[in-house]
């Protein structure tokens, strides 16, 4: 057995587990904005929620592999439904998990 091999599958399964929360401002709302969302985080495999705030912004959690929840954030940031406008995209509370807290990913209504 090749210990390099071994090695390099076992850091690949251990990538860090993260969850983040997030807020989007802009034309989010009626756009539908949070089904995209939601094909776009189990897409990538995340776990999570999306919900319309009464302040006109789309807000929410995503969990999951780091390199998987850092490219939906970058979608977030600038792609989102093809009407929506992105104005401003906020992360807050990232932290490493040590299990997800989610068995899918939510639409809140």
């Amino acid at each position: 057995m090749c210990p390099y091999g071994m090695t390099s599958r076992v850091v690949m399964s251990n990538e860090d587990l993260i969850s983040v929360d997030y807020e989007i401002f802009g034309r989010v709302q009626g756009v539908f904005f949070r089904k995209y969302t939601q094909a776009e985080g189990k897409k990538l495999g995340l776990v999570g929620w999306v919900q319309n705030t009464e302040a006109g912004t789309v807000q929410g959690q995503l969990q999951g592999p780091r390199s998987k929840v850092k490219e939906m954030q970058e979608w977030l940031r600038s792609t989102g439904s093809p009407n929506s406008h992105i104005t401003k995209a906020e992360f807050s509370n990232e932290k490493v998990v040590q299990s997800l807290e989610h068995s899918s990913f939510n639409i809140v209504r």
